[in-house]
């Protein structure tokens, strides 16, 4: 899965989050968690890579391998956290108060959509 196509279900994530909440506040609250479990859900298991391991294996080489394979996966969707929270985290420290979460996290998906925050770029 391409970087930007990871940074764009964790925006999804966070915003489906936030409606949940607001929802929960609201008093409109539903005892499923709902869709946002499913989207996590969903790309956990689009990203994550399915580990074969030999019967023979050593913990040593368990771990080398489920580091290998996990590795590159983690390191993409937590880079994607990382740059949600940082670009809430500015708008809050900046004391932006003209702007909700939610326009926060719409700006960084067209952001994202533009390609500023591809490989190399």
């Amino acid at each position: 899965m391409e970087r930007a196509e990871v940074l764009k279900r964790v925006i999804g994530i966070l915003t489906e989050a936030q409606d949940i909440r607001r929802a929960v506040e609201a008093g409109e609250e539903d005892d499923d968690p709902g869709p946002t479990a499913g989207v996590a859900s969903q790309l956990l298991n689009e990203m994550l890579p399915s580990i074969k391991v030999p019967a023979d294996a050593s913990p040593r080489e368990v771990a080398r391998v489920v580091a290998e394979a996990l590795g590159p996966a983690l390191h993409t969707m937590v880079s994607g956290f990382s740059l949600a929270f940082t670009s809430l985290a500015i708008a809050h420290d900046a004391g932006r108060t003209d702007v909700s979460s939610i326009e926060v996290l719409q700006q960084l998906a067209l952001e994202v959509q533009a390609g500023t925050y591809d490989e190399g770029a």
